[in-house]
Parts: structure tokens; sequence; C-alpha cells
């Protein structure tokens, strides 16, 4: 079946560059998040630190068994169907799991209103797409922040998918959206969920610690390709990538401040509360609008480079 997951993973990646996420139809990510709002209300209690610990691990292993279980399920039946709709659906899951069209659209929203000097309206665009508060941001902090959240996410929603869906088709694929759900949802260092969901923070951490490099690595050649300045690109990406909370938040961000010569990150505002933050990359020139489509090429250029490598030695094995 290797073949045909890999026809999935191709075809599921291009359906998401033409169309888009189709928001017409209910996301299996919505599923995995109500799966996971479930056990947390019948796991986490205020008890003792090691046994909130403990029950955040249990709420990770029973999700990601019942996802992979139940997504591999299904497509064993379907697959008894005949090879053609096991294709399809597994087609259809890859093209819901990527996430690269929507970011490049939610992202230009931000930029039109920006072109049309609409501060309130790029103020709103932005909202949607990042966690820290936006009402006071200026065009520049606007700017930043949907730079940042394209940097950021062209690892958590695009590659390190695409990695899992052509290791494993897209049950693995599900794991890994399962495994970032749950660090969306839990993993907050607050009085809440810094136990409970401490163990699924770092399981997230795990799960994108080699894609996340390889994302930075492959971004780097990506801005040579799209004329961006590659020697910066790499520059700042050995000087930088670690100035983050995350041991991956700032691997492809970096690389994305360094190849469009901008300074990223630095303090933000999160639930009226400043948090700081080291700077990435240099000021080399003020950001500009124009940085938000020219993350949108390089992440773009990113997933082709890592498809046509990953996907070329998975075709070799599948071949051999």
């Amino acid at each position: 079946m290797g073949l045909v997951s890999l026809g999935a993973c191709v075809a599921g990646f291009v359906l998401d560059f033409i169309f888009g996420d189709p928001v017409w139809l209910y996301h299996p990510v919505r599923l995995i998040g109500k799966w996971i709002s479930f056990l947390e209300k019948l796991l986490r209690r205020k008890t003792g630190e090691k046994r909130q610990i403990a029950a955040g691990g249990i709420l990770w292993i029973l999700t990601v068994a019942v996802v992979y279980s139940v997504t591999a399920g299904i497509l064993w039946i379907v697959r008894k169907w005949g090879p053609a709709a096991g294709f399809i659906l597994e087609t259809f899951w890859c093209y819901q799991i990527f996430a690269a069209r929507c970011l490049v659209s939610e992202s230009g929203k931000v930029y039109e209103r920006l072109k049309e000097k609409d501060l309130p309206g790029s103020r709103k665009a932005v909202s949607m797409i990042v966690g820290r508060d936006t009402e006071n941001l200026s065009f520049e902090g606007v700017t930043k922040a949907a730079v940042e959240t394209v940097a950021e996410n062209t690892s958590d929603g695009v590659t390190a998918p695409l990695l899992y869906l052509l290791l494993g088709g897209a049950p693995l694929g599900f794991l890994y959206k399962a495994v970032n759900t749950m660090d969306s949802m839990l993993g907050y260092k607050n009085e809440t969920y810094l136990y409970f969901g401490r163990i699924p923070a770092k399981m997230d951490d795990l799960f994108n610690y080699i894609p996340a490099r390889l994302t930075a690595w492959f971004m780097v050649l990506a801005s040579f390709l799209t004329g961006l300045n590659g020697k910066n690109a790499w520059k700042i990406y050995r000087r930088d990538c670690r100035k983050h909370a995350s041991p991956n938040s700032a691997q492809s961000e970096a690389v994305c401040a360094g190849a469009l010569d901008v300074q990223l990150a630095g303090d933000a505002v999160y639930f009226g509360k400043i948090h700081k933050k080291e700077f990435i990359g240099d000021p080399l020139r003020k950001i500009e609008a124009e940085d938000i489509p020219r993350a949108g090429r390089l992440m773009y250029v990113t997933t082709v480079l890592m498809l046509l490598v990953f996907g070329g030695i998975k075709l070799l094995i599948c071949l051999l």
C-alpha cells in the first residue's frame, strides 16, 4: 500500500493547493478536539502534581490510540471495497490534514487589510491566526505577527504532517494532528494545565523535533531558490534557532527572519500580560506588508522541496 499512500499524499497536497480547506465539511480534527475535551472532563482533577501528570499521560495515550486505530480501521474496511475506494478516502483525508492553503489564505486577509491601511481590520484579521492580544498592535506589529505565524506553522501545519503522511499514510497523519491538537488545547503553563498538560506538551515537542529541523534546513535552500537572502537565512538560523521557549518554534522562524532580512519575535502580550521574548533575526530593514506573501511563497517552496526529496525516497523504497 506504500505507493497508494504516496499517491494519496501527493494528490491531497495538490487538492489543498488548489481548493484550500473544505470548510463546508465537518473537519476530523474537530472530532479529535471533542474527544480530548471529553477525556479532560473525565480525567482532570484538582489532585497532586504527580496524579495530574499521570492523568495527562493517560489522556495522551487514549487519544493517539483511538485516533490511529479508528482511522486505520476505517481505511482497512474501505480498501476491502476496492483499491480505488481506499485511494479516494486516503486522498481526501490527506487533503484535510494539510493546512498550507488555509495558512496562506488567512495571512493573505491580513495582507489585504494592511495594503488598504486598515489598522482595525488588519488587527481583527491577524487575531484569527495568532494567540497574542492584537487590539493595540501597530501596522508593523500586525505584519510581524502574521509573518511569524506563517513561518512557525510551515512546520506544524504543513511539512510535519507531510512527513508523517509519507511515513505512515493518513492514519499516522491523523495521529500527528491529534498530538498537535492536544498541545494546542492542554499545553499551557498556567494553574489549570501546568501539570495535566505536561506530557501532551512534551510529546508534541518530541513529535516535532525532527520535522522542525528538516523544515528549517529545506527552508534555507528555498530561500536561495526564491531570491531571498539564503546566506543570511543560514546565519540567523544557526544563531537564533534556540531563542524560543519551545525547542522547535524558532527553527523555521529564524530561517524566515534571516531570509527576509527582518527581525521577528520580541515581547508580546497574552491575555493582558507582557511575555518577554528574545528577538530573532537582525533588523536589516523594516518589516513590510509584502513580507507576508514572501513568507507564504517560502513555505510553499520548502514544502515542495521536501515532498520531492522524501516522496522520492519513499518511491524508491516502494519500488525496490
